[in-house]
């Protein structure tokens, strides 16, 4: 699989990049407004952890059928790190309950997109 036939390109990944940015939007609006982080936030990590781990076990099932992305190592990397980005915002919110909380929150969810692209580039470099 190369390009758009990648298990970690598609829906699922366009999905969890725009409610990162969503998140992340709400996110600065709540910091600049000096405003701990509130319960949209949180949720919003919620479904983005939920979109991730959908992503996840797309390239698992991909693995499973004998696909292998082209670098091995920064892929398991990037996949690690993509799934424990909002669970580690959310933690760290939740004890910053002032306006850096939703800063943390807002760069969590700057950086997921990202690493969203990393991990779609390192499954392209054996076909692509």
């Amino acid at each position: 699989m190369t390009g758009a036939d990648s298990p970690v390109d598609g829906v699922l990944a366009v999905a969890a990049i725009v409610l990162s940015l969503l998140v992340a939007a709400w996110a600065l609006v709540a910091a600049l407004r000096h405003r701990a982080p509130d319960r949209v936030q949180l949720i919003g990590l919620a479904g983005l952890e939920l979109l991730l781990l959908g992503l996840a076990v797309a390239a698992g099932v991909a693995l499973g059928g004998g696909e292998r992305p082209g670098e091995p190592g920064a892929f398991f990397g990037y996949l690690v790190t993509l799934v424990c980005l909002p669970p580690l915002a959310a933690v760290l919110a939740r004890m910053e309950p002032t306006r850096w909380g939703s800063a943390i929150v807002c760069a969590v969810c700057l950086v997921t997109p990202v690493v969203v692209v990393r991990l779609q580039q390192t499954w392209e470099v054996l076909g692509g």
